[in-house]
């Protein structure tokens, strides 16, 4: 373990895919002098070229015992036992959803404190087994929604508290991405609801797209369990898979007020995702992955602004300094994982009929044609699909 004020020695479960990106953060922030790469979870260990900036001084592996400063990465496919050896103050885990509470568990118990990728849990019932098993270790634990660390999300709430649109009447989201057949063939979890009997509830609303509805959730006021009174759903695919990839959901607040996301990731012109505040006297649009806000509102003219942006990881490591507040604890990620669990127990996506869906000219993915416009109207009117006359949105299951 690091002495006060020294990096925090960090384990990384899940190092490829989108572990990919938390390697090259880890490497950014242990440049800056914030943490250090302890030790690499994986099923198959990384190559010399992976951990590449990772090595200490010297020859080839540097210096040291294995997990000590200035020496390669351990490695090992147990997490607990990596972190024993290492002495990890965090754990970073980016590894299939239907595996993330037992793993956080396995962390908490050690003392260590977690990142954990989103989604946090398959099930309401797993996300409250890891949020309290996380809290009774006394552990930190921040959950992995970067776009909340956007500061845009204060600006806006800042705009709506002032005023700036009026009433707030509801929020809508969207989300026309695309996505090729081969990503749900990436993993065994890829597009499955369950794996052996373990649920996963991979979806377009509960993965991929989860920022969406999470920032949505976050603008609307509605961040914990407490704060959803229904949920309504439809799932539909276009792609031959268990789960979801053209899907709507409606959450009505113990206030009153609507929040509507809509996503595909069978777009015909995929487009950044963002999420529309609607009020008495404007609008406020947010596109979460650039950090960019516009205000519209009447009797100005339209108002623009980018914001920055604070790394999860970075804000977990200020935090146990004692320098900052905790921006994703668990708890305010309940209304999400309520989202998820009404996913999980509506019946069976259902597959989009023959006519509705083309392939792409290289055959490599499925485009719903009129989707992307389907799902900037369910944004901008909080209807559902089968209120906007989607010939193959027939149902609307009910949550509450």
């Amino acid at each position: 373990m690091s002495g006060p004020g020294g990096p925090l020695p960090v384990v990384l479960a899940g190092a490829r895919g989108h572990g990919r990106w938390h390697l090259e953060n880890i490497r950014r922030l242990q440049d800056e002098g914030l943490v250090r790469l302890a030790g690499v979870c994986e099923l198959t260990p990384l190559t010399e070229e992976e951990l590449d900036g990772f090595h200490g001084p010297g020859t080839p592996g540097g210096p040291g015992a294995p997990g000590a400063p200035g020496a390669p990465p351990e490695q090992s496919a147990d997490l607990g036992a990596l972190l024993d050896s290492t002495g990890a103050a965090v754990a970073v885990i980016c590894t299939p959803i239907h595996t993330h509470t037992d793993l956080a568990l396995t962390a908490a118990a050690r003392g260590v404190h977690l990142l954990l990728e989103k989604p946090p849990a398959p099930s309401y019932a797993e996300f409250r087994r890891m949020a309290d098993g996380v809290a009774a270790a006394g552990v930190v634990c921040q959950i992995g929604f970067q776009s909340l660390g956007s500061h845009a999300v204060p600006a806006v709430r800042e705009l709506i508290e002032q005023g700036a649109i009026g009433r707030v009447d509801g929020i809508g989201g969207a989300g026309a991405w695309a996505r090729p057949e081969s990503y749900y063939r990436r993993a065994p979890w890829a597009g499955r609801r369950r794996l052996d009997g373990a649920d996963v509830v991979d979806g377009v609303l509960t993965n991929p797209l989860a920022h969406a509805v999470a920032t949505a959730l976050a603008l609307g006021g509605a961040t914990r369990a407490e704060d959803v009174a229904g949920i309504e759903t439809e799932l539909l695919r276009a792609n031959d898979i268990e789960s979801d990839d053209t899907s709507c959901v409606r959450v009505t607040t113990t206030g009153g007020r609507r929040i509507t996301v809509a996503a595909t990731l069978c777009a015909e012109r995929p487009d950044e995702p963002y999420v529309l505040v609607h009020g008495t006297g404007g609008r406020i649009t947010f596109w979460y992955k650039q950090d960019r806000v516009l205000l519209q509102r009447a009797g100005h003219g339209p108002q623009e602004s980018v914001h920055g942006r604070t790394d999860l990881l970075e804000n977990l490591v200020e935090h146990l300094r004692g320098r900052a507040a905790l921006l994703v604890a668990p708890d305010t990620t309940g209304a999400f994982m309520k989202v998820v669990e009404a996913v999980r127990q509506a019946p069976e996506p259902l597959a989009l009929p023959a006519g509705a869906w083309y392939p792409d000219a290289g055959g490599n993915r499925r485009i719903v044609p009129g989707a992307d416009g389907l799902v900037a109207a369910a944004a901008d009117t909080l209807a559902l699909y089968s209120e906007l006359g989607a010939s193959w949105a027939v149902r609307k299951e009910v949550s509450t």
